[in-house]
């Protein structure tokens, strides 16, 4: 059966309680000769027809409403309805695996143990998406008509944190990884998870980086072949995360030869250089009255005033570009040639547009090196100069540094775009999650100090509440690899500097790992990776399955790490219905409250920003992603906007990831979504005037 994701849930809970049956009947001694086995089945079918029967009137309920909580008719998309998607997701793979049981158990290849396994991990995935669906309903009951963020209730946002802290997850992440998301990119999540958790083992061991390599590329064997030690290893890992370790990992993307891999793979430049701008007062004339002028001094904070890093790219060479004033910035090794030196290329006249991108990493990691992958698709296509800034990291550059080094950079570039190629009719800025953000509260301060604001914005999944406060698609925090919660507020406590929330690593370490070991690390792990990638064109039930189930002595050792249990954790009064609560974890997550007021700063969290400060920006374009934890970030903050008069328009894209520009080469999916950004951009550029609040939907 293929997976429809468009069913009706009618229809679907209809078929999950008739397979459910089915296997039942045919379960008996003489119909099912797998002994033990075919008890576990038997139980665990019990299980999901059980949650099946008690979600189908909770979904009906919240399929007649949760239309409320979308930007407009025209764009369906909120985490209310993403829940009901996921659980959708999650009870079709059932009902696909159980009719492969019903229909092969008989064949003299069926695996019993591998395939009752399977089911019984989504029938555990099944219970933990009935306890997010019970929270979901909570937060419609404790919110506003038309709200999804409990912005005034500490209690929820509590129990939300609670739950997550002692909930077993681990399901999430081993046969069932990455269910919820398009197929195409199953194999490179289980990639990511399984270096991750490789390199985890290796992190802080003092050896050379082809030891490190050989000792990754064996450890990493062993969650390819064991899915559910690897659920169980990853969840360890994200439940009380080292900062240090996560951006180590992350930071692995900006290696020489990953990034060249990089550019081999994306459009060809003729112009990619970095720069650093030395710190002095910039002289900018105000937007009321270009007689009168502002000044906008160099970042400051934390370590006073200190230079500005960025990349300039460009598809062609364009006047300016080669100047002596420009390189004099450059810090490329070894310096780039002038054009007056190479004659066979044909110089191309300044553009009148500029594109200035900041980056994402939850505000922690990368830089542009490692989003090159799209700048240099846009530059080409939009015919633009991007100029991309570093900004400096957090926890070591918290807030306000990466804000006043990108406004500073803005400001660099409105003044100097002669030099970038670009006389600046048109300024767009853009932008990933974090850098989203920073799109965001630069034309906030551009407004603040009276200059030129750029004349759009085309933010992709920003993140807009810098808060744990509970919302529906934040509930997917519990099952997403690439933004868990315990994550997302380690970044969030980074930013607003809150050293004090510093927890005990995962995993030991003793410093940060020098980057050529670190690449060696990757490389064993993505051997793997790509092998069982490889495996997965050959043999697609090796996506949901691995390759083989452990033993039955394992599962007896682990059954607690794998499916979790059934004891519940004081503290967590939700008023679960009777008979019912979610598996826990035997490990339980350091995560609280963020309390801080610092993250409570428009500049931080645009979205609790003042009408005034937000009055005046220029047409913001969001892009986000139905699957995203931040999902409703970009609703509710787009939702704010039309509330206000500003020109906005909200984009949702299918069944991606957070992070989908930086995966634009994986898929034809992510393809299509960094195009939909890219002519985002394009609609900036070529605007005639300010356009009322919009919506469209690809």
């Amino acid at each position: 059966m293929p997976i429809a994701s468009n069913m009706d849930y009618k229809v679907v809970f209809t078929t999950l309680d008739t397979v459910c049956e089915e296997i039942s009947i045919l379960s008996g001694p003489s119909d099912f000769p797998y002994g033990a086995v075919a008890e576990r089945l038997i139980k665990c079918t019990k299980q999901i027809q059980e949650h099946g029967r008690a979600l189908e009137p909770i979904v009906a309920n919240l399929s007649a409403i949760f239309h409320r909580y979308d930007f407009d008719s025209q764009t369906p998309g909120n985490g209310y309805r993403t829940l009901v998607k996921v659980l959708n997701s999650c009870l079709l793979h059932i009902i696909q695996k159980a009719r492969y049981i019903a229909s092969h158990y008989n064949s003299a290849f069926f695996r019993a143990e591998h395939n009752v396994s399977e089911i019984e991990v989504y029938c555990s995935a099944l219970c933990q998406l009935r306890a997010l669906i019970h929270l979901a309903q909570q937060l419609i009951n404790g919110n506003d008509y038309g709200q999804l963020y409990s912005l005034q209730d500490n209690d929820l946002s509590q129990r939300f944190v609670q739950e997550y802290s002692s909930m077993h997850k681990a399901c999430f992440y081993g046969r069932c990884l990455g269910f919820q998301f398009s197929p195409a990119l199953r194999p490179f999540l289980q990639s990511v998870v399984i270096s991750m958790i490789s390199y985890g083992e290796t992190y802080g061991k003092k050896q050379s980086g082809l030891g490190l390599a050989a000792l990754s590329l064996l450890t990493s064997g062993k969650y390819v072949i064991d899915p559910d030690l690897r659920g169980a290893e990853f969840e360890r890992i994200t439940q009380n995360l080292d900062m240090q370790f996560w951006k180590s990992f992350w930071n692995l993307t900006e290696s020489g030869l990953i990034t060249g891999l990089y550019r081999i793979a994306s459009k060809q430049v003729k112009l990619n250089i970095t720069l650093t701008v030395p710190p002095v007062t910039l002289h900018l004339p105000l937007a009321s009255d270009s007689s009168l002028t502002a000044n906008v001094s160099p970042p400051i904070a934390h370590w006073g005033p200190g230079p500005v890093h960025m990349r300039l790219i460009s598809h062609e060479i364009r006047d300016g570009q080669d100047s002596e004033e420009l390189l004099s910035f450059s810090r490329t090794n070894p310096p780039p040639a002038s054009v007056s030196h190479l004659p066979w290329v044909q110089k191309q006249p300044r553009s009148p547009w500029l594109l200035i991108h900041f980056h994402g990493g939850g505000f922690v990691a990368q830089t542009s090196r490692s989003h090159e992958c799209y700048i240099r698709t846009w530059s080409k296509e939009l015919n633009v100069p991007v100029l991309s800034v570093d900004y400096s990291l957090s926890p070591e550059a918290p807030f306000p540094r990466a804000l006043e080094e990108c406004f500073y950079a803005y400001c660099w570039a409105l003044k100097n775009c002669h030099l970038l190629g670009s006389t600046a009719e048109r300024v767009c800025l853009a932008g990933d999650s974090a850098g989203g953000n920073l799109c965001i509260t630069v034309s906030m301060k551009a407004i603040s100090c009276g200059i030129r604001v750029p004349d759009g914005i085309m933010a992709a999944y920003p993140a807009t509440l810098l808060t744990t406060d509970a919302s529906p698609s934040r509930l997917l925090t519990l099952i997403d690899p690439v933004l868990p919660l315990s994550v997302l507020t380690r970044c969030i406590y980074a930013y607003a500097g809150i050293e004090s929330y510093a927890v005990q690593p995962a995993v030991s370490s003793s410093s940060l790992s020098a980057l050529g070991r670190d690449t060696a690390v990757l490389l064993g792990d993505l051997t793997q990776g790509a092998s069982n990638w490889i495996q997965s064109l050959l043999d697609p039930r090796w996506i949901s399955g691995g390759a083989r189930s452990p033993s039955s002595s394992q599962k007896t050792s682990q059954s607690s790490k794998i499916h979790g249990t059934s004891v519940p954790t004081s503290g967590c009064n939700l008023d679960y219905p009777l008979g019912f609560e979610p598996l826990r974890s035997e490990c339980l997550a350091s995560v609280r409250l963020t309390s801080c007021p610092i993250i409570k700063n428009p500049f931080v969290s645009p979205l609790l920003a003042p009408d005034n400060l937000l009055r005046g920006l220029p047409p913001v374009h969001i892009v986000a992603s139905a699957l995203d934890a931040l999902l409703d970030d970009s609703v509710m903050f787009a939702k704010k906007l039309r509330d206000m008069g500003q020109p906005v328009t909200l984009t949702v894209v299918e069944g991606l990831p957070h992070g989908f520009l930086s995966l634009s080469q994986i898929s034809k999916e992510t393809e299509t979504a960094t195009e939909v950004c890219m002519a985002k951009i394009r609609e900036i550029f070529e605007q005639k005037n300010p356009t009322p609040a919009l919506s469209k939907r690809p």
